[in-house]
C-alpha cells in the first residue's frame, strides 16, 4: 500500500486559495462533517478495506461528538482540496509554518511523531547517533530526514513512499528506514513474519518531529473550540488510543 505523505502527514502543503469553510451551525443544519481523506493510504485511510484506516474511524468519532453524520470526500491530490467542500482532515502537522498557504487552522494536537528509524531485529543500531558511513538509510526522495542524514555523511537510498523503504529493508537491502513510527508499526502489523524494531525518534532534531492535530477549513471560532472539546473527550476515554492501536500504532503524548 503505497501511504501517500504530502496528504496524510504533510496536510495539502502547498494548497492556494482554499474554499470558504462552513461554520459549526452550517455543519450541523447539513448534518454531516466532511473529511478529505485518500482511498488507497491505509493505515490512514481506504475507500475499499475493512477495516477502512484511522482517520475513518477518528473523522466518525468527531461526527458523533458533534451530533452528525460523516461524509467522506475522496481526493488524491493535495490541490483537490478545493474543490471537495470537506471541512476536515486528518493527522495533520501542527505548525503554521509546515502549513505554508493552506489557510488550515488546527485542532490541540492529539499525538506526537516524527521520523524515527526501522531497524531489523538483529541490527546494532541503538539511535541516529549509531549511523555513520558504513550504515545505508532508506529515506524518503526531497525529505527534511534525506538532509540531515546525509550531511552527518551517512549513505542514503532515495524511495518513493515508506512502504518501498520498508521493503527494501526487509529484503536486506539496506541497513535502516528513516519513516514515521506509524509506517513502521502498520508494516510490523501486517508483517509478523518481518518485524522491525523502531529506535526512538532523535527529539534534540526539531525538525523531525512534529505535533499532530485536526485540520480544519477556515473555521469558526466555534467550530475551532467544539473539535478542541471533542477531540479532549477522545484522548481523555482512550478512544483515539484505541482506534490507532488497531492498527498497530501506539501513540504518544504531544508536547
Amino acid at each position: 500500500m503505497k501511504t501517500v505523505l504530502p496528504l496524510v502527514v504533510g496536510a495539502v502543503i502547498g494548497l492556494l486559495n482554499p474554499a470558504q469553510g462552513r461554520t459549526l451551525d452550517a455543519i450541523r443544519a447539513s448534518g454531516v462533517l466532511g473529511l478529505c481523506a485518500h482511498p488507497n493510504s491505509l493505515p490512514f485511510a481506504s475507500k475499499a478495506a475493512d477495516p477502512p484506516g484511522f482517520q475513518i474511524e477518528l473523522g466518525e468519532a468527531l461526527a458523533h461528538e458533534l451530533g452528525v453524520s460523516l461524509r467522506l470526500d475522496w481526493i488524491i491530490t493535495q490541490y483537490q482540496m478545493r474543490s471537495a467542500g470537506c471541512d476536515i482532515v486528518l493527522d495533520v502537522i501542527a505548525d503554521r509554518e509546515a502549513q505554508g498557504e493552506t489557510r488550515l487552522r488546527f485542532s490541540k494536537p492529539y499525538y506526537r511523531t516524527g521520523v524515527a528509524l526501522a531497524v531489523p531485529s538483529s541490527s546494532a543500531l541503538a539511535s541516529f547517533q549509531s549511523l555513520n558511513e558504513h550504515t545505508k538509510v532508506g529515506v524518503q526522495v526531497g525529505s527534511v530526514a534525506a538532509m540531515i542524514i546525509s550531511q552527518r555523511h551517512v549513505p542514503t537510498s532515495t524511495f518513493g513512499f515508506e512502504s518501498d523503504s520498508l521493503d527494501a529493508l526487509s529484503n536486506h537491502e539496506i541497513d535502516a528506514a528513516a519513516v514515521t513510527p506509524t509506517a513502521a508499526s502498520y508494516f510490523n502489523l501486517t508483517h509478523p513474519d518481518k518485524a522491525f524494531r523502531i529506535l526512538d525518534r532523535d527529539e534534540s532534531v526539531a525538525d523531525l518531529n512534529w505535533n499532530v492535530a485536526v485540520g480544519m477549513v477556515r473555521p469558526d471560532d466555534a467550530l475551532r473550540d467544539t473539535i478542541d472539546g471533542a477531540v479532549e473527550r477522545l484522548r481523555n476515554d482512550g478512544t483515539i488510543d484505541r482506534i490507532y492501536g488497531r492498527y498497530g500504532v501506539v501513540l504518544q503524548t504531544p508536547k
